[in-house]
């Protein structure tokens, strides 16, 4: 990953996205299997770089992204970007996230249908390579989660887009808590279009691969000929949408942490427990950005939070107010002693200057914004809806 270039080496890195190609059809498998296909700069590059070439080629219909192993992809590799971080090269790990965002436009705006099969771990960079797509396919497998706030970062890759949108208030639930959802509350929300029991992808993928058209209602009625209904859990939070919209509606983070305290009062409920050791665990700064972005996303097209969420990211990364990001990740995914030292500590020393100054330009001569690709005319209504 550490490096600012665009091109690819030939060598073990050309087996990170495996490509097959037939009639109409390219599956793309992500192939990191003992990272959880978590993305490289060099998985994201030659992404950006297929996706761009099949959007142009009119011999491709259809796209099937998919991951090898327990995970479809477990999030971006940001071990990879503190660790640029910790040698002062801060401007390599904004390289990698310009690189990813542009790849979730390229997705969110597509002119042909994508189909993402989401059989294992759906983290963070993973919901960005697939929810932004026209169909996402949930199983019993699946486990989708935005642990960002819990390793010092925020929900990035367009998700203050996405998850403003689902029902009430549950984005807000999801991208501050990071708590997880298995495949029938994903269908439940909207994270996924379809559920389709593993065993029966096999059957899909054949389907799909003798597809011959961009129509979305055809592609769909072919997943739907092997998808099913699932059954939320009793304990699911889906099922506590009510008392997710009375807490998660609040204006402030702090008032949020209140109000599912009053409603923890004199009940039994882990969920609320839960929610709430969830959000006292995470970073203070984290919270309150992704609060306030999830909050801006709801007014915004995706590009606008993209471009938006990269300069929070930099920020992030530049470390000037909170140096929460390398912390949380060396709590969580290097030292793993899951004990950070978040700095500040706590909510009420986060301050709404130290807030809107995640949502500033970034005071830097070499420092560029996000800058999007054009789109083509003749892109489908699902897809101009988003601009």
């Amino acid at each position: 990953m550490a490096s600012s270039s665009s091109s690819y080496p030939s060598g073990e890195d050309d087996d990170q996205v495996l490509v097959e190609e037939k009639a109409f059809v390219r599956t793309l498998t992500l192939n990191r299997t003992k990272q959880l296909n978590a993305l490289s700069f060099h998985m994201i590059s030659q992404l950006l770089d297929l996706f761009l070439a099949y959007e142009k080629g009119a011999a491709v219909k259809l796209i099937i992204l998919k991951g090898k192993g327990r995970a479809f992809c477990a999030g971006g590799d940001v071990a990879a970007v503190v660790r640029d971080i910790r040698e002062g090269k801060w401007k390599l790990g904004a390289e990698f996230f310009r690189k990813e965002f542009t790849l979730n436009y390229l997705m969110a705006t597509y002119s042909k249908p994508q189909v993402s099969i989401l059989n294992g771990i759906v983290m963070g960079g993973g919901a960005g390579c697939s929810v932004h797509g026209r169909f996402r396919i949930a199983t019993e497998n699946s486990v989708f989660a935005m642990p960002e706030t819990g390793l010092g970062l925020f929900p990035d890759i367009g998700a203050s887009y996405f998850l403003s949108r689902l029902p009430g208030f549950f984005g807000e639930y999801v991208g501050l808590t990071g708590a997880r959802m298995d495949g029938a509350e994903m269908l439940a929300c909207g994270l996924a279009t379809h559920f389709v029991p593993a065993k029966r992808l096999p059957l899909l993928e054949a389907a799909l691969l003798k597809v011959a058209s961009t129509d979305p209602a055809f592609i769909s009625a072919t997943i739907q000929e092997h998808s099913e209904l699932p059954k939320l859990k009793e304990h699911s939070a889906y099922k506590r949408l009510d008392v997710i919209d009375r807490c998660f509606s609040r204006r402030t983070v702090e008032e949020i942490v209140s109000a599912l305290e009053r409603e923890a009062t004199g009940r039994k409920d882990d969920w609320i427990f839960a929610a709430i050791e969830s959000l006292k665990k995470a970073s203070p700064t984290s919270l309150k950005i992704t609060l306030r972005s999830i909050r801006e996303g709801r007014l915004q097209g995706v590009g606008q939070c993209l471009i938006r969420e990269y300069r929070m990211v930099c920020h992030v990364m530049r470390g000037q107010v909170s140096k929460d990001f390398v912390e949380g990740c060396r709590a969580i995914l290097l030292d793993k002693d899951k004990n950070p030292k978040w700095e500040p500590s706590r909510l009420e020393l986060v301050s709404d200057e130290m807030v809107d100054h995640y949502f500033t330009k970034v005071n830097d001569e070499e420092w560029e914004e996000l800058k999007l690709p054009p789109r083509p005319s003749n892109l489908p209504s699902s897809a101009i809806a988003k601009l």
